[in-house]
């Protein structure tokens, strides 16, 4: 089955590298009114995965990330039509360049081919990883996890409902519908069908795609986001950053696990932090140094051995105080995976120390770690956030699902 798959990918993807940008953009408009017109199917179907792993005893944050209400759906049509009036990549040339001997030369924007995502508990990725791959022409081949299956199933019919409708070939897109984790590794296995595999979920998922592929693996969205109040920082704006960077969604990737505060303010900053962010059901572990400042407060406990490596994916917030910036950021780069990191500070030299030194593909001065995301990025949509240096890093947009090829125009040039 999942050969067959692969072919019919690989001929839809081939299909879709020659469509002008008007056919592209044409089946995602048409996907955008589709997500509006079928709300009440796509959220019944999810309604029944949110009460299945409810039944399972899934936990509060899985379930956060596979809830669809009409806000999320909403945004996500919104999205999609975003994506639809952002520039076409495909085609774009660059590097222009003339040979002594005359030769020209150009580099050209090209789809990537075939994509393999693997994801878990977020139906939104279905259709953002959908509408890119239609708008940068590319192929490909969806798993989702065994939670996600009826919302998945309603939303890619969507979407090959509008790639048919659109005259466009509705194998670019293709979900595979049986949970079992042996297709995973089938899947995995097609190395001559399939481009690039993209997970998204958690680090067993990772190292499970590294470990048996036959594919170029690009991983990402695990993140351990720290933010870094500096001696100079103003404690007031801080926590404002704090309290959003926290609360707003903790269950993703860019919110923030741990606070690392100067120890010349954190007797005067901690307490304020703490009790800004208790309201909001925020629990705190706290190392020997933060604990000293937070005598009393029954949200506070002290840090386990592990806490400082954990992605809470919760209301959990990790507090550490150190000495000066240079701890901040060994203990960031030490801790991080290299997701989204951020400074607050009114020191400049220290920001740009942080921008040069702390190892991630997101850094930020003076601004909250949620801002790592494809949409806030102006990029429309994301197919990953990717944590590593080869082909991209950060939010993965148009430009990252695309390669180029070299193009030389001559007059019957030889080569002497």
């Amino acid at each position: 089955m999942m050969k067959e798959m692969g072919r019919k990918a690989r001929a839809a993807a081939r299909v879709m590298a020659t469509q002008p940008t008007e056919a592209r953009n044409g089946a995602l408009a048409l996907l955008a009114r589709l997500l509006e017109e079928s709300r009440a199917d796509v959220l019944e179907a999810n309604r029944r995965d949110v009460e299945l792993a409810r039944e399972a005893g899934l936990d509060g944050a899985l379930i956060d990330r596979l809830t669809l209400d009409e806000a999320r759906l909403g945004a996500l049509a919104h999205d999609v039509g975003a994506l639809e009036r952002l520039p076409d990549p495909v085609g774009e040339t660059f590097d222009r360049t003339v040979l002594p001997n005359g030769l020209r030369l150009h580099r050209r924007r090209v789809p990537l081919g075939v994509l393999g995502v693997i994801y878990e508990s977020r139906p939104n990725v279905t259709i953002d990883v959908s509408a890119l791959s239609i708008k940068t022409g590319n192929g490909v081949i969806l798993r989702g996890g065994k939670e996600t299956l009826h919302s998945n199933r309603a939303l890619v019919a969507l979407v090959r409902a509008a790639l048919g409708r659109s005259g466009l070939p509705e194998d670019a897109v293709q979900l595979v519908g049986d949970p079992d984790r042996r297709l995973v590794l089938e899947l995995l296995d097609l190395g001559d069908l399939v481009d690039v595999i993209i997970p998204r979920g958690g680090e067993s998922l990772h190292r499970f795609c590294r470990e048996h592929s036959r594919i170029p693996v690009i991983t990402g969205g695990i993140g351990i986001c720290h933010i870094f109040v500096d001696a100079s920082a103003d404690i007031e704006k801080a926590i404002g950053v704090i309290h959003n960077a926290k609360t707003q969604r903790p269950s993703v990737c860019n919110a923030l696990d741990t606070v690392l505060v100067h120890r010349s303010v954190a007797a005067g900053a901690l307490p304020r932090i703490v009790d800004a962010l208790t309201p909001a059901g925020v629990v705190f572990r706290a190392d020997p140094g933060a604990l000293q400042c937070l005598a009393g407060r029954d949200a506070v406990r002290p840090a386990g051995p592990g806490d400082f490596d954990t992605e809470w994916m919760a209301l959990v917030l990790g507090l550490k105080v150190v000495r000066d910036i240079d701890e901040a950021i060994a203990h960031t780069n030490a801790h991080s995976m290299g997701h989204s990191d951020s400074i607050l500070t009114a020191d400049r030299a220290n920001a740009e120390r942080w921008i040069r030194e702390v190892d991630s593909a997101a850094v930020y001065v003076n601004a909250s770690t949620r801002f790592t995301d494809g949409g806030q990025f102006g990029l429309g949509a994301e197919v990953a956030i990717s944590t590593q240096r080869l082909h991209a890093r950060g939010p993965m947009g148009l430009r990252e699902l695309t390669t180029y090829k070299w193009v030389g125009e001559g007059d019957y040039h030889t080569r002497s």
